[in-house]
């Protein structure tokens, strides 16, 4: 899946009163998606990984495990996981499918963030 992010971390930032969310369009290609793979048991993971150009990226996939500590919002028929250290970076934040002529894919708009690198998935 690729995913773009808009902003960097700002340790000081307000965060919204809720964890990540899921779009409309989001959750039907989720569901969609998973549809394709004949599975009905996997959630989408969103995490926050070291790594990228501006020290932290996220990441989205399916999975099926659960682990101590998750956090877990359904939306829609998809459930939302998000792990323990992941959660703080991610209140607010919203995941939203776009599907245009100049880009296909997920997004990530976090309230959190102030900005980001050029690759657009990469973020402080």
């Amino acid at each position: 899946m690729t995913v773009e992010e808009t902003g960097t971390l700002s340790a000081g930032s307000v965060a919204a009163p809720s964890s990540v969310q899921l779009t409309d369009e989001a959750a039907y290609k989720v569901k969609h998606l998973l549809h394709q793979e004949g599975r009905d048991d996997l959630a989408l993971r969103v995490a926050v990984q070291p790594g990228g150009c501006s020290g932290l990226r996220y990441q989205l996939f399916f999975d099926e495990r659960s682990i101590e500590g998750d956090v877990v919002t359904p939306f829609h028929g998809v459930n939302i996981v998000v792990d323990r250290m992941s959660a703080p970076y991610l209140i607010g934040a919203t995941i939203d499918f776009v599907d245009t002529i100049e880009k296909q894919g997920f997004t990530i708009d976090n309230p959190n963030a102030t900005g980001s690198c050029a690759c657009g998935d990469s973020f402080h």
